[in-house]
């Protein structure tokens, strides 16, 4: 079992930055990517970023530029950064882990609200 815990959420100013971290508990091991999400009022869950073991990373159009994903492999740690953060990013992001090998497995986190208003 995988559990994550998410943190860092918050208000911010339109322009501004903010970092959310997403630990990792339990059987976590082997290749696996840690993924970010978010969902806005009345809209559907979207990718906001993936990351590999490998460190490859992946991000839509709407967030390039201006959010970077990282982790820490050693211990199971992964990172957000936000930065010219817009209205419309306003949502609640969620971790994501996907194992692949050894074992499959997919799982969430609770979410953390983050709201962009001045």
């Amino acid at each position: 079992q995988v559990e994550l815990a998410e943190s860092g959420g918050g208000l911010v100013q339109p322009g501004g930055s903010l970092s959310l971290s997403c630990a990792a508990y339990g059987r976590i091991e082997g290749v696996y990517v840690m993924g970010w999400y978010r969902q806005a009022p009345g809209k559907e869950r979207e990718l906001v970023a993936t990351i590999t073991s490998g460190g490859g990373t992946n991000y839509p159009d709407s967030v390039k530029g201006r959010f970077t994903v990282s982790r820490d492999n050693a211990k199971n740690v992964g990172y957000l950064h936000m930065n010219s953060l817009k209205p419309e990013d306003t949502a609640v992001y969620y971790c994501n882990v996907q194992l692949l090998f050894p074992r499959s497995g997919n799982y969430w986190g609770q979410g953390t609200q983050v709201t962009v208003s001045s």
